[in-house]
Protein backbone atom coordinates (compact mmCIF):
# COMPACT_ATOMS: atom_id res chain seq x y z
CA UNK A 1 0.00 0.00 0.00
CA UNK A 2 2.83 2.38 0.81
CA UNK A 3 4.44 2.12 -2.64
CA UNK A 4 1.08 2.30 -4.43
CA UNK A 5 -0.06 5.33 -2.44
CA UNK A 6 3.23 7.10 -3.02
CA UNK A 7 3.00 6.46 -6.78
CA UNK A 8 -0.63 7.61 -6.91
CA UNK A 9 0.09 10.80 -4.99
CA UNK A 10 3.16 11.82 -7.02
CA UNK A 11 1.47 10.95 -10.32
CA UNK A 12 -1.68 12.94 -9.62
CA UNK A 13 0.17 16.01 -8.38
CA UNK A 14 2.49 15.91 -11.40
CA UNK A 15 -0.31 15.51 -13.94
CA UNK A 16 -2.40 18.18 -12.21
CA UNK A 17 0.42 20.68 -12.77
CA UNK A 18 0.18 20.41 -16.56
CA UNK A 19 -1.55 23.56 -17.92
CA UNK A 20 -3.86 21.67 -20.30
CA UNK A 21 -4.98 19.31 -17.54
CA UNK A 22 -5.67 22.26 -15.26
CA UNK A 23 -7.63 24.06 -17.98
CA UNK A 24 -9.82 21.02 -18.66
CA UNK A 25 -10.29 20.32 -14.96
CA UNK A 26 -11.40 23.87 -14.23
CA UNK A 27 -13.77 23.77 -17.16
CA UNK A 28 -15.37 20.41 -16.37
CA UNK A 29 -14.49 19.56 -12.79
CA UNK A 30 -16.46 22.13 -10.79
CA UNK A 31 -19.18 19.60 -10.06
CA UNK A 32 -16.66 17.24 -8.51
CA UNK A 33 -14.94 20.00 -6.57
CA UNK A 34 -18.26 20.99 -5.01
CA UNK A 35 -17.81 18.04 -2.70
CA UNK A 36 -14.93 19.81 -0.98
CA UNK A 37 -15.84 23.49 -1.40
CA UNK A 38 -18.70 25.18 0.48
CA UNK A 39 -19.70 27.46 -2.39
CA UNK A 40 -18.20 30.30 -4.37
CA UNK A 41 -19.55 33.21 -2.31
CA UNK A 42 -19.06 34.45 1.23
CA UNK A 43 -22.78 34.20 1.90
CA UNK A 44 -22.83 30.53 0.93
CA UNK A 45 -19.84 29.79 3.15
CA UNK A 46 -21.26 31.58 6.18
CA UNK A 47 -24.57 29.75 5.79
CA UNK A 48 -22.75 26.40 5.71
CA UNK A 49 -20.72 27.26 8.82
CA UNK A 50 -23.94 28.19 10.59
CA UNK A 51 -25.40 24.79 9.65
CA UNK A 52 -22.31 22.99 10.94
CA UNK A 53 -22.46 24.96 14.18
CA UNK A 54 -25.93 23.59 14.87
CA UNK A 55 -24.37 20.12 14.75
CA UNK A 56 -21.74 21.11 17.31
CA UNK A 57 -18.99 21.45 14.71
CA UNK A 58 -16.69 24.49 14.82
CA UNK A 59 -15.10 25.85 11.66
CA UNK A 60 -12.15 27.60 10.13
CA UNK A 61 -13.01 29.48 6.96
CA UNK A 62 -10.59 29.70 4.05
CA UNK A 63 -11.14 31.99 1.05
CA UNK A 64 -9.40 29.95 -1.63
CA UNK A 65 -6.47 31.42 -3.51
CA UNK A 66 -2.71 30.95 -3.76
CA UNK A 67 0.20 31.75 -6.03
CA UNK A 68 -0.99 35.15 -7.28
CA UNK A 69 0.79 36.54 -10.34
CA UNK A 70 0.71 40.26 -9.45
CA UNK A 71 0.97 41.76 -5.99
CA UNK A 72 -2.08 43.92 -6.64
CA UNK A 73 -4.23 40.78 -6.61
CA UNK A 74 -3.52 40.36 -2.90
CA UNK A 75 -5.54 43.47 -2.10
CA UNK A 76 -8.79 41.79 -3.15
CA UNK A 77 -8.00 38.72 -1.04
CA UNK A 78 -7.19 40.89 1.96
CA UNK A 79 -10.48 42.76 1.62
CA UNK A 80 -12.34 39.47 1.36
CA UNK A 81 -10.84 38.34 4.67
CA UNK A 82 -11.83 41.58 6.35
CA UNK A 83 -15.40 41.04 5.14
CA UNK A 84 -15.21 37.41 6.22
CA UNK A 85 -14.26 38.38 9.76
CA UNK A 86 -17.14 40.86 9.86
CA UNK A 87 -19.54 38.18 8.67
CA UNK A 88 -18.40 35.75 11.36
CA UNK A 89 -18.81 38.41 14.05
CA UNK A 90 -22.19 39.57 12.79
CA UNK A 91 -23.63 36.07 12.71
CA UNK A 92 -21.85 35.04 15.93
CA UNK A 93 -20.41 31.91 14.32
CA UNK A 94 -17.97 29.54 16.01
CA UNK A 95 -15.31 30.01 13.37
CA UNK A 96 -11.84 31.43 12.89
CA UNK A 97 -10.10 31.97 9.54
CA UNK A 98 -7.23 30.39 7.61
CA UNK A 99 -5.22 32.02 4.84
CA UNK A 100 -2.24 31.21 2.65
CA UNK A 101 0.77 33.54 2.62
CA UNK A 102 1.29 33.25 -1.16
CA UNK A 103 -2.30 34.41 -1.54
CA UNK A 104 -1.21 37.61 0.19
CA UNK A 105 1.91 38.00 -1.96
CA UNK A 106 4.72 36.14 -0.18
CA UNK A 107 6.32 34.89 -3.40
CA UNK A 108 6.24 38.36 -5.01
CA UNK A 109 6.75 40.95 -2.27
CA UNK A 110 7.37 39.67 1.28
CA UNK A 111 7.02 43.15 2.79
CA UNK A 112 3.65 43.75 1.14
CA UNK A 113 2.55 40.25 2.13
CA UNK A 114 3.40 40.94 5.76
CA UNK A 115 1.48 44.23 5.70
CA UNK A 116 -1.59 42.49 4.23
CA UNK A 117 -1.57 39.66 6.75
CA UNK A 118 -0.87 42.03 9.62
CA UNK A 119 -3.98 44.03 8.72
CA UNK A 120 -6.09 40.87 8.68
CA UNK A 121 -4.69 39.65 12.02
CA UNK A 122 -5.15 43.07 13.60
CA UNK A 123 -8.75 43.21 12.41
CA UNK A 124 -9.33 39.70 13.70
CA UNK A 125 -8.05 40.75 17.12
CA UNK A 126 -10.55 43.62 17.19
CA UNK A 127 -13.28 41.02 16.57
CA UNK A 128 -11.82 38.61 19.13
CA UNK A 129 -10.98 36.13 16.43
CA UNK A 130 -7.98 34.10 15.35
CA UNK A 131 -6.01 33.75 12.11
CA UNK A 132 -4.30 30.54 11.07
CA UNK A 133 -1.55 31.10 8.50
CA UNK A 134 -1.55 27.92 6.46
CA UNK A 135 1.70 26.18 5.68
CA UNK A 136 2.44 25.71 2.00
CA UNK A 137 5.31 23.84 0.36
CA UNK A 138 8.91 24.03 1.61
CA UNK A 139 10.10 27.16 -0.26
CA UNK A 140 7.83 29.09 2.12
CA UNK A 141 8.20 27.15 5.38
CA UNK A 142 10.77 29.33 7.11
CA UNK A 143 9.26 32.58 5.83
CA UNK A 144 5.87 31.58 7.20
CA UNK A 145 7.27 30.73 10.63
CA UNK A 146 9.25 33.97 10.69
CA UNK A 147 6.11 35.93 9.85
CA UNK A 148 4.19 34.39 12.75
CA UNK A 149 7.03 35.16 15.13
CA UNK A 150 7.22 38.77 13.96
CA UNK A 151 3.47 39.29 14.37
CA UNK A 152 3.58 37.88 17.88
CA UNK A 153 6.49 40.15 18.81
CA UNK A 154 4.28 43.07 17.77
CA UNK A 155 1.67 41.89 20.26
CA UNK A 156 -0.59 40.18 17.72
CA UNK A 157 -0.79 36.84 19.50
CA UNK A 158 -4.10 35.82 17.87
CA UNK A 159 -2.18 34.13 15.08
CA UNK A 160 -0.73 30.67 14.54
CA UNK A 161 0.43 28.38 11.79
CA UNK A 162 0.65 24.74 10.72
CA UNK A 163 3.33 22.07 11.06
CA UNK A 164 3.58 19.23 8.54
CA UNK A 165 4.74 15.95 10.04
CA UNK A 166 6.33 14.63 6.86
CA UNK A 167 9.09 17.27 6.88
CA UNK A 168 12.38 16.33 8.55
CA UNK A 169 12.60 19.77 10.19
CA UNK A 170 9.23 19.54 11.93
CA UNK A 171 10.42 17.91 15.17
CA UNK A 172 12.72 20.87 15.82
CA UNK A 173 10.14 23.44 14.74
CA UNK A 174 7.53 21.85 17.00
CA UNK A 175 9.74 22.07 20.09
CA UNK A 176 10.77 25.68 19.41
CA UNK A 177 7.31 26.99 18.55
CA UNK A 178 5.74 25.14 21.44
CA UNK A 179 8.17 26.83 23.85
CA UNK A 180 7.23 30.19 22.28
CA UNK A 181 3.51 29.54 22.84
CA UNK A 182 2.58 29.53 19.15
CA UNK A 183 -0.77 27.91 18.34
CA UNK A 184 -0.31 25.12 15.81
CA UNK A 185 -2.41 22.90 13.61
CA UNK A 186 -0.67 19.53 13.29
CA UNK A 187 -1.01 17.70 9.96
CA UNK A 188 0.71 14.92 8.03
CA UNK A 189 1.32 17.14 4.97
CA UNK A 190 -0.28 17.38 1.54
CA UNK A 191 2.31 18.81 -0.87
CA UNK A 192 4.68 16.99 -3.19
CA UNK A 193 8.10 17.20 -1.50
CA UNK A 194 11.54 15.82 -2.33
CA UNK A 195 13.18 12.87 -0.59
CA UNK A 196 15.84 15.10 0.95
CA UNK A 197 13.36 17.23 2.91
CA UNK A 198 10.46 14.92 3.68
CA UNK A 199 9.65 11.39 4.78
CA UNK A 200 8.20 9.34 1.94
CA UNK A 201 7.10 6.16 3.75
CA UNK A 202 3.63 6.33 5.37
CA UNK A 203 4.96 4.61 8.50
CA UNK A 204 7.63 7.30 8.95
CA UNK A 205 5.13 10.11 8.45
CA UNK A 206 2.77 8.52 10.97
CA UNK A 207 5.58 8.14 13.50
CA UNK A 208 6.52 11.79 13.15
CA UNK A 209 2.87 12.83 13.42
CA UNK A 210 2.34 10.91 16.65
CA UNK A 211 5.55 12.32 18.07
CA UNK A 212 4.54 15.97 17.64
CA UNK A 213 1.02 15.26 18.89
CA UNK A 214 2.44 13.65 22.04
CA UNK A 215 4.84 16.55 22.53
CA UNK A 216 1.97 19.04 22.55
CA UNK A 217 -0.36 17.02 24.73
CA UNK A 218 2.37 16.22 27.28
CA UNK A 219 3.32 19.91 27.51
CA UNK A 220 -0.28 20.88 28.20
CA UNK A 221 -0.54 22.96 25.02
CA UNK A 222 -3.90 23.16 23.31
CA UNK A 223 -3.54 20.62 20.50
CA UNK A 224 -5.22 20.74 17.08
CA UNK A 225 -4.94 17.33 15.38
CA UNK A 226 -5.95 17.55 11.72
CA UNK A 227 -6.55 14.05 10.34
CA UNK A 228 -9.10 11.69 8.82
CA UNK A 229 -7.05 8.64 9.76
CA UNK A 230 -9.11 6.40 12.04
CA UNK A 231 -5.98 4.86 13.52
CA UNK A 232 -4.64 8.28 14.55
CA UNK A 233 -8.01 9.38 15.92
CA UNK A 234 -8.34 6.25 18.05
CA UNK A 235 -4.72 6.56 19.16
CA UNK A 236 -5.34 10.15 20.34
CA UNK A 237 -8.52 9.11 22.17
CA UNK A 238 -6.66 6.35 23.98
CA UNK A 239 -3.63 8.50 24.76
CA UNK A 240 -5.61 11.36 26.33
CA UNK A 241 -7.78 8.94 28.28
CA UNK A 242 -4.81 7.10 29.79
CA UNK A 243 -3.07 10.41 30.61
CA UNK A 244 -6.17 12.00 32.08
CA UNK A 245 -6.13 14.82 29.54
CA UNK A 246 -9.57 16.51 29.31
CA UNK A 247 -11.42 16.78 26.01
CA UNK A 248 -11.32 20.56 26.21
CA UNK A 249 -7.50 20.45 25.90
CA UNK A 250 -7.48 19.44 22.24
CA UNK A 251 -9.54 19.30 19.07
CA UNK A 252 -9.80 17.18 15.98
CA UNK A 253 -9.86 18.94 12.63
CA UNK A 254 -11.22 17.58 9.38
CA UNK A 255 -11.88 18.87 5.90
CA UNK A 256 -15.23 19.97 4.57
CA UNK A 257 -16.81 17.26 2.45
CA UNK A 258 -14.89 14.39 4.01
CA UNK A 259 -16.42 12.16 6.67
CA UNK A 260 -19.05 14.67 7.71
CA UNK A 261 -20.95 11.94 9.56
CA UNK A 262 -17.84 11.14 11.59
CA UNK A 263 -17.40 14.82 12.40
CA UNK A 264 -20.94 15.02 13.77
CA UNK A 265 -20.36 11.78 15.71
CA UNK A 266 -17.22 13.14 17.37
CA UNK A 267 -19.13 16.27 18.38
CA UNK A 268 -21.89 14.14 19.94
CA UNK A 269 -19.24 12.20 21.86
CA UNK A 270 -18.12 15.46 23.45
CA UNK A 271 -14.95 15.98 21.45
CA UNK A 272 -14.09 19.37 20.05
CA UNK A 273 -14.19 19.13 16.27
CA UNK A 274 -13.39 21.85 13.73
CA UNK A 275 -14.15 21.66 10.03
CA UNK A 276 -11.85 23.37 7.51
CA UNK A 277 -14.35 25.10 5.23
CA UNK A 278 -13.00 26.54 1.95
CA UNK A 279 -14.97 28.67 -0.47
CA UNK A 280 -14.35 30.74 -3.57
CA UNK A 281 -13.67 30.28 -7.28
CA UNK A 282 -9.96 29.41 -7.03
CA UNK A 283 -10.61 25.81 -6.03
CA UNK A 284 -8.37 23.84 -8.40
CA UNK A 285 -5.08 23.61 -6.39
CA UNK A 286 -6.94 22.81 -3.18
CA UNK A 287 -9.12 20.19 -4.88
CA UNK A 288 -6.07 18.52 -6.47
CA UNK A 289 -4.31 18.11 -3.11
CA UNK A 290 -7.42 16.55 -1.59
CA UNK A 291 -7.59 13.96 -4.36
CA UNK A 292 -3.85 13.30 -4.10
CA UNK A 293 -4.00 12.44 -0.41
CA UNK A 294 -5.39 8.97 -1.17
CA UNK A 295 -7.16 7.09 -3.98
CA UNK A 296 -10.26 6.72 -1.83
CA UNK A 297 -10.92 10.44 -2.04
CA UNK A 298 -11.07 10.30 -5.82
CA UNK A 299 -13.39 7.28 -5.80
CA UNK A 300 -15.64 8.89 -3.21
CA UNK A 301 -15.99 12.09 -5.20
CA UNK A 302 -16.71 10.24 -8.46
CA UNK A 303 -19.32 8.11 -6.71
CA UNK A 304 -20.91 11.19 -5.17
CA UNK A 305 -20.97 12.95 -8.55
CA UNK A 306 -22.75 10.06 -10.28
CA UNK A 307 -25.54 10.16 -7.69
CA UNK A 308 -26.42 13.78 -8.45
Amino acid sequence: MGIGSKWYRKSLLTVAGIPLVEKLSVAYGKRLAGRFVAGETLEQALAEVDRLGKLGIMATLDHLGEGIRQIGEAEAYKEQYLKLLEGIAEKKLRSNVSLKPTQMGLALDPAACYANIREVVKHARSRRNFVRIDMENTPYTQATIDMVRRLRKEGLTNVGTVLQAYLFRTARDARELLDEGVSLRLVKGAYKEADDVAYQKPSEVEGSFKSIIKLHLDKGAYTAVATHDDAIIEWVKTYVRTRGIPKRAFEFQMLYGLRMGEQAKLAKEGYRIRCYVPYGVMWYPYFTRRLAEKPGNLMMVLKHSLKR
